[in-house]
């Protein structure tokens, strides 16, 4: 692990704190909030591998 890898998870945690501080100011749903982004997810999942499968 070099200087530059802390560097990008000290940046990967900072945009976490943004996203979540952004989402909680703006009183949103977390249920609701979370169920679509584990659809999202899997949408992206199977078209990624769909994609592995064709090639």
């Amino acid at each position: 692990m070099n200087q530059f890898d802390i560097v990008q998870i000290v940046a990967l945690v900072g945009w976490l704190i943004l996203a979540v501080s952004a989402f909680a100011a703006r009183g949103l749903n977390w249920k609701t909030s979370i169920k679509q982004a584990l659809i999202w997810a899997v949408l992206i999942t199977g078209l990624m591998l769909l994609i592995t499968m064709i090639r």
